[in-house]
């Protein structure tokens, strides 16, 4: 058994690294960025660079890897990364960093792509579940680990941006001495966004809010802590927390939309986020422990809903259709997230750090509004018909190829 694992564990290995390295940058040049004084457009524009670059990376990134190969692309891809890393801790200005964030965001979309479709091919009807599994755990896991580097050493010093070279480095070994053989070229990513809200138009529109919540936090939240005057540690710690609270919450709320309206589900977890965020903008704790707690259970609520979301479109799509759903949705959190940083930044700017949450609050309470207005639109699906919950990664870390190692895809191959 385990021999048949071994070439999926020698990927996962480089994934590892590779997201070690992406949680550490992302959370490492916001920090350092509030350090040198950047305003807070400028570290809000660093995300939607980001978004941007990733989205643009899905699209156009198969096409290099056709051109080139999986492993020569990949080490392109990861050798970028680690030199914008550097570059980062060489040129500090903010609108260097902008366009450095761009290209990082085009990177990881390609090395992610690679990593997946690898992955991909060497999952079968039978392990899809674990070799999923074992992906979804590695990329938590790693991206926090990443951010909980910060923790022990100086963002203002370049050390941190050597260590993230470093990662990056390292996630080149195992694809670089790996003989097993490569796959299939990666097929060109589409998106049919009026296909995609005629399919379900709760998940169409629930994706791009969800997105504009979780860029906000995950480009300003380390700028909120630290505008606060919560130490470096707890910065980190707060940052993955609201993600693995998330991806906790996941399975339990998931069970229950499985046994009613997954549309009720859906506007509940918006509606708990919501309140969450209004009371942290309303009390405005300062206390390090008080505040993570309070964002911790703001994640519960906002990481769960892009998995019932998912799960609410794939109801109503046909079994053919779901990786073309799946990966569409992903691509409109993807647009979600190029905005949320924007607008937090404006709101945070203009107010105070706690800005942040009535971002967040205004994505969520939107979303529960809609969903209510629709479920006196549209019959649920009857739970009979359904697809079992699946949990989903509500992060920037995967890309649209991912869904095609979702376990509900042997659907399509086993007739």
């Amino acid at each position: 058994m385990f021999a048949t694992y071994r070439p999926i564990l020698s990927l996962l290995r480089g994934t590892a690294f590779l997201l070690a390295a992406s949680g550490l940058h992302g959370l490492l040049l916001p920090l350092r960025g509030q350090v040198e004084g950047f305003s807070t457009a400028s570290l809000g524009l660093m995300g939607t660079a980001w978004a941007g670059g990733f989205v643009t990376g899905c699209f156009f990134a198969p096409r290099l890897v056709r051109r080139a190969g999986h492993v020569r692309a990949f080490g392109a891809f990861a050798a970028s990364g680690a030199i914008i890393a550097l570059l980062t801790g060489l040129i500090i200005d903010e609108y260097f960093w902008i366009l450095l964030r761009a290209f990082t965001g085009f990177t990881m979309a390609g090395a992610f792509m690679v990593i997946e479709s690898w992955l991909n091919e060497k999952a079968t009807n039978e392990n899809r579940g674990t070799v999923f599994g074992l992906y979804m755990m590695v990329t938590y896991a790693s991206i926090m680990g990443g951010q909980m580097i910060v923790a022990g050493g100086d963002v203002r010093s370049a050390s941190l941006f050597m260590i993230t070279g470093i990662l990056f480095c390292l996630s080149l070994i195992p694809t670089a001495v790996s003989t097993q053989s490569t796959p299939k070229p990666l097929q060109d990513v589409k998106l049919d966004v009026k296909s995609l809200y005629a399919n379900s138009p709760v998940s169409a529109v629930a994706c791009l809010l969800i997105g504009i919540a979780n860029g906000a936090w995950g480009t300003l939240g380390a700028v909120y802590g630290a505008r606060i005057g919560i130490s470096t540690a707890e910065i980190a710690l707060m940052m993955s927390l609201v993600v693995v609270s998330g991806a906790a919450m996941q399975l339990p709320a998931g069970r229950l939309s499985d046994t009613t309206d997954r549309r009720f589900v859906l506007a509940g977890a918006a509606f708990g986020a919501a309140l969450v965020a209004v009371l942290i903008f309303l009390i405005a704790p300062r206390s390090g422990v008080f505040v993570i707690v309070l964002t911790a259970a703001y994640g519960g609520f906002a990481y769960t809903l892009y998995s019932i979301a998912v799960a609410h479109a794939n109801d109503h799509a046909r079994a053919e259709d779901f990786v073309k759903v799946s990966g569409g949705l992903l691509l409109l959190y993807g647009f979600g997230t190029m905005i949320g940083p924007l607008l937090a930044a404006a709101l945070m700017g203009s107010v105070r750090p706690e800005g942040l949450f009535l971002a967040t609050a205004l994505a969520h309470l939107s979303l529960a509004g809609y969903t209510l207005l629709r479920i006196r639109a549209r019959a649920p699906v009857p739970i009979e018909n359904r697809d079992a919950f699946k949990t989903q990664p509500a992060d920037r870390a995967v890309t649209p190829e991912a869904t095609r190692l979702d376990p509900r895809r042997k659907v399509e191959t086993d007739g």
